[in-house]
């Protein structure tokens, strides 16, 4: 009950956390927290954050999304998502960490019952991180693949094309005519192995595939027919899977101190490579056709009546701004106790919703360019996710001149982009590890995080077998969607309406310094009432919504979409599991239960 005698459980936390002994051998004497270490720059943070924010779907997701719901109109509801949603939570996350100076897991300690929030927000980052360093090996299989004189994705290759591979629609069939009275419609190879001529205007035309698509499913991914042939494992991208995991943990081996510094490259890279590729772009015939339809001339305004195109603005922000997932209080409790946390979560924030924007000029200016010369309409080339970043854009890129040099670059940013956000996930790994275990990973930091690592490689092989990227989609499908959002609505709940709002504030006055209560108003309106309501909305919306996983046209079988509610249950299953240890091992009612550890 000695808890009691503070003014909170966090500032307890740190009182104890000073008393702590032996030192780490990756933690500087100058290090305000001698038990876990802070960082060494403020910078170091900064560009952490920003790079664990910033990743893959600022890239493939939001400008599709942008373009999907009336364009510039979008980013009004997006703007309007990232003060009541976004934002808050962001800021809230970043308070918890840096006050408590503890992990995602052991933080809810001023929480028993909620420490299972804890838990899953872990567990989600493990199964998350399994997958997305899959999309990191992807992109480090075409960084290689595009150092050579010609794209192999710039045309239909005898080695692995069928006599579907074609940029422009093809004749299948058409009416011949073998004698004056007799005209049938036949197909076109038995036309033409017969030396007969299609009568003009009967032939019936079908679309073709890309190149691109067909090295993406045929040679990249050697993609089976469902998730029941799994095949064997794709031994190249089993090798950029191995590599990929060797870049994190080489990162990592001393937590922050390393990460710290590779960041310099890997969060600001991606942005000289946007740079380039929009000046590119902007020189490029067609690409104000482009721009026009992502947020120009083309906007619809009228589509904000509908409330898809809100429920989408807050789901992207939500995802954006990686809340819920446990990196963001990771990367926090190694701040300084007195560091502005709130002006750093307003940098940070907007500097993620900037990016997004950004980025949608890269790609709508090449895409609009790509319309142009093929003569297509953009919205037939436009595309979201694996077809925007590994078929749609790569066959935009093999048309222009010097073509491997600019894929080389976009995969590059590719890979910075993917790899920022995974130091984060594996931080958050490390640091849940290092709080429940601080003598051990003080003397076993390196060995802990390169088992860590391999581990994760381990299971990550199903991912690169033939059936691999259904697995990717099938892991991503479920457990980056629901348990996220119900632990957003749980941690908030439990820190402003349990532990309380107003101690909160309190809680982040003595490290900002105090402020007047104009400036808590707004918080205070989002934490208690606007932000909680419109998780659940999305939440609820997600559910009503709710579809059987498919990869394209293939649907999953029975088995992989129990296999999905399983995952799904294992993560959030430990929310009730914590709470009913907690209230059996209490000692005393169940109210004193969220007070006491």
């Amino acid at each position: 009950m000695d808890k009691f005698k503070c003014l909170s459980f966090f500032k307890c936390r740190r009182k104890e956390n000073a008393e702590v002994a032996p030192k780490d051998l990756h933690v500087n004497e100058n290090d305000e927290n001698q038990e876990r270490g802070n960082w060494s720059k403020k910078s170091d943070y900064l560009l952490s954050m920003i790079g664990y924010a910033v990743g893959l779907g600022n890239v493939w997701r939001f400008p599709y999304l942008t373009y999907n719901n009336g364009g510039g109109a979008f980013l009004i509801p997006y703007v309007i998502m990232l003060a009541l949603a976004g934002l808050p939570l962001f800021f809230l996350e970043c308070s918890m960490g840096q006050f408590s100076s503890l992990g995602p897991v052991s933080i809810w300690r001023i929480l028993p019952l909620f420490q299972g929030v804890g838990i899953t927000m872990v567990l989600i980052s493990i199964f998350v991180t399994i997958y997305y360093n899959v999309i990191i090996a992807y992109s480090l299989y075409y960084l290689f693949a595009s150092f050579q004189r010609e794209l192999p994705w710039s045309k239909c290759s005898i080695s692995w094309a069928d006599g579907n591979c074609s940029r422009s629609p093809f004749v299948t069939h058409c009416n011949v005519s073998i004698s004056i009275n007799e005209t049938f419609q036949a197909n076109k190879s038995w036309v033409d192995a017969n030396n007969l001529t299609c009568i003009n205007g009967s032939e019936v035309y079908q679309t073709g595939q890309l190149p691109s698509e067909q090295y993406w499913n045929k040679v990249a991914l050697q993609r089976s027919s469902g998730l029941d042939e799994t095949g064997v494992i794709v031994w190249y991208l089993a090798l950029c899977l191995l590599l990929a995991w060797l870049i994190v943990g080489a990162a990592l081996f001393k937590g922050i101190k390393s990460s710290g510094k590779v960041v310099y490259f890997t969060a600001l890279f991606p942005y000289v490579v946007l740079l380039i590729l929009v000046i590119r772009g902007a020189t490029l015939e067609g690409a104000s056709k482009g721009i026009s339809y992502y947020i120009g001339a083309q906007s619809d305004f009228a589509k904000l009546k509908d409330a898809e195109v809100w429920k989408d603005a807050a789901t992207q922000i939500f995802y954006s701004l990686s809340v819920a997932w446990g990196g963001l209080v990771a990367l926090s409790s190694y701040n300084k106790f007195n560091n502005n946390c709130y002006s750093d979560a307003i940098v940070v924030c907007v500097t993620n919703c900037l990016t997004s924007v950004f980025a949608g000029f890269a790609i709508f200016s090449i895409l609009g360019h790509m319309a142009h010369i093929s003569g297509k309409e953009v919205t037939q080339v436009v595309k979201s996710g694996f077809d925007l970043a590994f078929i749609a854009y790569p066959e935009a890129l093999a048309q222009l001149p010097g073509g491997p040099f600019w894929s080389i670059l976009f995969f590059f940013m590719l890979l910075t982009l993917g790899l920022d956000s995974q130091f984060a996930s594996i931080e958050t790994i490390t640091t849940t590890i290092q709080d429940l275990f601080p003598k051990v990973m003080k003397k076993m930091r390196a060995p802990i995080t390169l088992g860590c690592c391999l581990v994760l490689f381990f299971l990550g092989l199903i991912c690169v077998t033939q059936a691999g990227i259904y697995w990717v989609n099938l892991i991503d499908h479920f457990c980056a969607g629901w348990g996220i959002l119900i632990a957003a609505i749980l941690e908030i709940i439990g820190v402003i309406w349990i532990y309380g709002g107003n101690r909160f504030i309190d809680d982040i006055e003595m490290m900002i310094g105090a402020k007047r209560w104009i400036f808590w108003l707004w918080w205070r309106t989002c934490w208690f009432v606007i932000t909680p309501i419109l998780l659940m909305s999305i939440l609820i919306w997600s559910v009503i919504q709710f579809r059987r996983p498919k990869y394209g046209q293939i649907p999953y079988p029975n088995w992989g979409v129990a296999l999905g509610w399983c995952m799904i249950t294992f993560c959030i299953i430990w929310i009730p599991i914590m709470a009913v240890i907690n209230i059996i091992q209490a000692k005393g009612n169940i109210f004193q239960v969220y007070l006491c550890d």
